[in-house]
């Protein structure tokens, strides 16, 4: 599976346009690290623990994105996008979405 932010692949054709696939992940915060975070925000730093989270969310957000693009027969996810929102207190959704299509 080709997955790209552009709108076209350098070198490929497009054959089959199959529409939007889409991914998320919803997370909440860990009390572990919403106190490292309270730390490194007297002192200053990277909040290591968010990074990581985040980072897990954008993963499992692309795999189910990924899934849903291979049940409907794509080879390839154009025009990827991120969005993350809040959805309660201590909850936020990472969101992954492009255009499934057929390339060759």
């Amino acid at each position: 599976m080709i997955i790209t932010n552009l709108e076209m692949i350098p070198g490929k054709r497009l054959i089959k346009h199959l529409g939007l696939v889409q991914g998320s992940s919803v997370r909440a915060k860990h009390v572990g690290r919403d106190f490292m975070a309270s730390l490194k925000n007297i002192f200053g730093g990277e909040l290591k623990g968010y990074t990581e989270l985040l980072q897990e969310s954008r993963d499992e957000a692309v795999s189910r994105m990924t899934q849903q693009a291979q049940a409907i027969g794509a080879n390839a996810i154009l025009n990827v996008r991120f969005s993350t929102s809040s959805i309660a207190q201590g909850a936020a959704e990472l969101f992954a979405y492009g255009t499934a299509v057929v390339v060759e």
